[in-house]
């Protein structure tokens, strides 16, 4: 996802490419192709299964996991939202986390996010989910980035983003960190542990693996823009989805986290699914993790009353 994003992303080629008449944004084939294959190899994947060592799909369901972490915990709930402080050894495994989820470093994912909320369901909105399902879904990373998410994304202060030398570090040396997290490691370990074939290894841990976290990371903006309730604010489009919430470790309440965008938990405290939330709250517990901001009992039960669908 990160060289797809890299690709339909960069300011310079964004902006020599956002000409065509109208504003229309040029298709960028490459990410087309590489998508495709990507995919391909991920059901070629599948064939494998029943041929893997049972350690295997468990070692490629705890790389999810990580990869899952990096992105939950690591570029949105912390880089993207600050809404809770870590440490430096937490700070570095959720960078080496975010590397193994291949979906562009803390910086960029962070910095295109942050223009995501302020200017979400318009054409400054990188995935504009007015702009359909396969569009926020995936189509987004097929063409150029559209003027005005360069130009209000211009806007905005990244500052404190480069302010954090993990951050700095991980941007330095990103290709050389995906090579090894998303592809050596998940490859290399069950090879050597237990035997497992560099084939079988290779496709599963590596292949089917990134591209199911890619998926379900980009239903976070499909999806959960389109389907689901909206007891907070039945003025936006964001969604409370539980499916979404299942597959991206407590995303789904983005109804929720649109609202109140600053909650370390992105949901409502005492909602059952949350496990991003409940490895934040354990590295609190082992004094890695300080300042969780939430948003207080009364103000979110005043949102649901002032602007919520009635739902919940």
């Amino acid at each position: 996802m990160a060289a797809a994003r890299r690709a339909a992303g960069g300011e310079a080629g964004a902006e020599g490419a956002a000409g065509a008449a109208g504003g229309g944004q040029a298709i960028v084939w490459r990410n087309v192709v590489l998508m495709g294959m990507l995919h391909l190899g991920a059901v070629y994947a599948l064939s494998l299964v029943p041929r893997a060592h049972i350690l295997t799909l468990l070692w490629a369901y705890f790389c999810f996991l990580m990869t899952a972490l990096g992105v939950t915990a690591g570029a949105h709930r912390l880089w993207s939202h600050r809404s809770y402080k870590a440490k430096l050894p937490l700070r570095i495994f959720l960078a080496a986390a975010n590397s193994m989820a291949f979906q562009n470093d803390i910086y960029e994912w962070s910095r295109d996010h942050r223009v995501h909320h302020k200017y979400s369901e318009t054409d400054a909105d990188p995935h504009n989910a007015r702009r359909g399902f396969f569009f926020s879904h995936i189509g987004w990373l097929f063409v150029r980035k559209h003027r005005d998410v360069i130009e209000k994304g211009r806007k905005l202060d990244f500052t404190d983003l480069l302010e954090d030398p993990v951050v700095r570090f991980q941007r330095k040396y990103y290709k050389s960190s995906v090579v090894l997290m998303c592809f050596v490691i998940p490859t290399v370990v069950p090879w050597y542990l237990w035997g497992e074939s560099l084939w079988n290894a290779y496709f599963l841990a590596s292949i089917l693996r990134y591209t199911i976290s890619l998926n379900v990371t980009w239903l976070v903006n499909s999806a959960a823009h389109m389907y689901g309730n909206r007891p907070y604010d039945k003025n936006i489009n964001p969604r409370q989805n539980t499916l979404v919430t299942l597959g991206a470790i407590g995303e789904g309440f983005h109804n929720y986290h649109h609202t109140f965008p600053f909650d370390y938990s992105a949901s409502e405290l005492g909602l059952k699914f949350n496990p991003t939330t409940w490895f934040i709250d354990f590295m609190f517990w082992l004094g890695l993790v300080t300042d969780r901001k939430q948003a207080p009992k009364e103000m979110i039960q005043a949102r649901k009353e002032r602007t919520g669908d009635g739902s919940a």
